[in-house]
């Protein structure tokens, strides 16, 4: 048996615009890639859309969140500089002080401290 389409609304997170629609086999989750139109995508944002259909409620379409991929991850599955303070050590958020600029000349780069 052929997995059922799901018609998914893809909108871009920031600034905000929509990309389109596409029949999509799954339905991304958060933080999965998703390609669209030949560019690279991260899903942020996954909302599912119902429609009353002979008393009961059925899966209408879903609406993913998307923003730009973000270059190389680190060894750890994690974006930005391991070695900046302010990292968000997440897939999805690269600093915490300035996640949209790169880490590369950032003016708010400091160093970890270990302390033992």
């Amino acid at each position: 048996m052929k997995p059922q389409q799901i018609l998914t609304e893809i909108h871009l997170y920031h600034p905000p615009q929509s990309l389109g629609h596409l029949y999509l086999e799954d339905s991304p989750q958060p933080g999965a890639q998703l390609a669209v139109a030949g560019q690279q995508y991260t899903v942020l944002e996954r909302r599912h859309r119902y429609q009353l259909q002979a008393n009961h409620y059925q899966l209408h379409h879903i609406a993913v969140y998307v923003q730009p991929a973000i270059g190389a991850m680190n060894t750890m599955g994690r974006i930005g500089d391991e070695n900046c303070k302010y990292n968000a050590h997440s897939a999805l958020l690269r600093c915490a002080i300035n996640p949209d600029d790169p880490c590369q000349d950032c003016v708010s780069f400091l160093p970890k401290t270990d302390i033992s």
